[in-house]
């Protein structure tokens, strides 16, 4: 039987004497890589119960390369396949266009190279361009690209606030290049998983197991949500500089270091994860959504009306939403901290 990547089969142990068992490796796998007798193989026995076997002189690498035919893509969508190809780990991507599409396919390329890390043009031809990505999946920690995007929403968030206190709105003027810095690091972060989860060198060199990495996304995700809502506060003050005199004291914005102090406290508890401590920084957020839902209530109730009440209510629900998505992040947390607790319990049939 020929046996190929994706493909299984049933051996059974064979006994050599005493306690020694042997298992023979299918001819293809050997072949492969090039393995021959006495050569060294090493052998992981994972939490699952599985075991891992790699052979430790393959230096071999292996490139996942898409095509794509500009041609016969639906309109405008070339910027969206591109993306797709990227977060799902493609190391090469080849496109064939026509000199009628090279104006569009010029716009999408350099519209992608703003919003990833490490691509690259590396040739280009008047019917094909090749695009390789000269940033190895396991050499920027998943950890690092999460404090970078925390740093970036809560130094935007700290610009907001000195705004109301006095400071100059020239603070908030690269606003969309930091909310872009998010997207492109959570697009990294998304690509990092998707190959570590193929790719067990990639998992061993980030020191993360398959279910963490999972969560870790989630984490990123949870961090750029919050970043489309500080940007959108931001965008709000730039277009409306008028509302900082109409509310000097705003209540919200009062709620803001509490906000701050308690995602400070689950970026800590990354690496702790001490459940007291994530749990405390959740019920001060849960109790802050309350306070700013009573404010809601009470402005709603109040004789007030018109524009004013409305754009406060919606920076309210922002920063109320900024609360959930961070009460979300310190679920993750916990999520992650029970995972790696759990034991294994063997029950005899």
């Amino acid at each position: 039987m020929s046996l190929g990547p994706g493909e299984h089969e049933v051996r059974k142990l064979q006994s050599t004497g005493g306690s020694t068992f042997t298992l023979s490796l299918p001819k293809p796998w050997i072949n492969e890589f090039d393995l021959e007798a006495r050569d060294s193989l090493r052998v992981d026995w994972r939490p699952s119960g599985a075991l891992r076997i790699t052979p430790l002189s393959a230096a071999h690498r292996i490139d996942r390369a898409v095509f794509f035919d500009h041609s016969n893509l639906p309109e405008n969508s070339l910027h969206d396949h591109l993306m797709g190809a990227y977060i799902s780990g493609a190391d090469l991507i080849k496109i064939k266009f026509k000199s009628t599409g090279r104006a569009e396919l010029a716009r999408s390329v350099r519209r992608f190279l703003k919003a990833t890390r490490g691509f690259e043009i590396i040739d280009e031809t008047d019917s094909l361009m090749e695009m390789r990505c000269l940033l190895n999946a396991g050499d920027m920690p998943i950890r690092a690209s999460l404090n970078r995007m925390y740093l970036l929403v809560t130094s935007l968030m700290r610009d907001i606030v000195s705004c109301f206190d006095g400071g100059e709105l020239e603070f908030l003027s690269d606003t969309e290049e930091r909310e872009s810095e998010v997207d492109a690091l959570l697009y990294l972060v998304e690509r990092q998983i998707r190959i570590l989860l193929d790719s067990h060198a990639v998992a061993s060199k980030l020191n993360i197991s398959r279910p963490l990495a999972v969560e870790f996304g989630n984490l990123a995700r949870s961090l750029e949500r919050m970043m489309d809502h500080v940007h959108k506060l931001a965008t709000f003050l730039l277009e409306h500089p008028e509302f900082i005199q109409l509310s000097p004291s705003f209540t919200p914005i009062q709620h803001v270091p509490t906000w701050m102090g308690a995602l400070k406290e689950l970026m800590i508890n990354i690496r702790t994860r001490d459940s007291t401590r994530i749990e405390l920084a959740r019920h001060n957020l849960k109790s802050m959504q309350q306070s700013l839902l009573e404010y809601e209530r009470k402005e709603l109730e109040a004789t007030s009306k018109g524009l004013l009440l409305a754009q406060q209510l919606s920076i309210s629900e922002s920063i109320r939403r900024l609360c959930a998505y961070s009460r979300d992040f310190g679920e993750i947390l916990l999520n992650m901290k029970i995972s790696t607790e759990m034991n294994a319990i063997k029950y005899e049939n």
